[in-house]
């Protein structure tokens, strides 16, 4: 809930900034320059896509063009995670990296050119570091059981 809001606010303060440019004059300076900062802002980060850059464009924007872009999202339909929260768990649990750089922030804006590089942490046991707390303590038990069972047979 928190997240759609916040998504809300973000799409708001760009649709605001859209419609105070629509309602310059077309050969205006300050729109001709922040229009086209802003346009190409959105088409970087993959909101927009390059056949609708125009500010009239903007203003169509939904919610859910936004929360398209975030990791959580990304990492989910790249298949890397079976839901959408548990690609939530694994971006927090840091097992996620965009290109070199390791990102524990579910709601990371994935631009255009870092989308073919979203893959698991080098040193997440997902990606083939080494093993997990859980696998370290289960092989560790076993190895004692071993040790300790061969023991207990030459004691009867």
């Amino acid at each position: 809930q928190r997240r759609v809001h916040g998504v809300r606010y973000t799409l708001a303060k760009i649709r605001k900034c859209a419609r105070e440019l629509l309602t310059r004059d077309e050969k205006d300076e300050k729109r001709l320059f922040d229009g086209n900062a802003l346009l190409r802002r959105l088409v970087r980060c993959g909101i927009l896509s390059e056949e609708k850059m125009k500010l009239d464009y903007v203003l169509a924007l939904k919610v859910e063009d936004l929360l398209e872009r975030r990791l959580q999202t990304q990492v989910f339909k790249l298949g890397l995670a079976k839901s959408i929260h548990q690609a939530r768990v694994l971006i927090r649990q840091r097992h996620i990296r965009v290109r070199k750089q390791v990102v524990n922030v579910p709601s990371f804006v994935v631009h255009l050119d870092s989308q073919k590089y979203i893959d698991f942490s080098l040193n997440s046991p997902y990606g083939g570091g080494g093993p997990g707390r859980v696998k370290r303590k289960n092989l560790r038990e076993g190895t004692k059981k071993a040790a300790g069972g061969g023991d207990s047979d030459d004691d009867e």
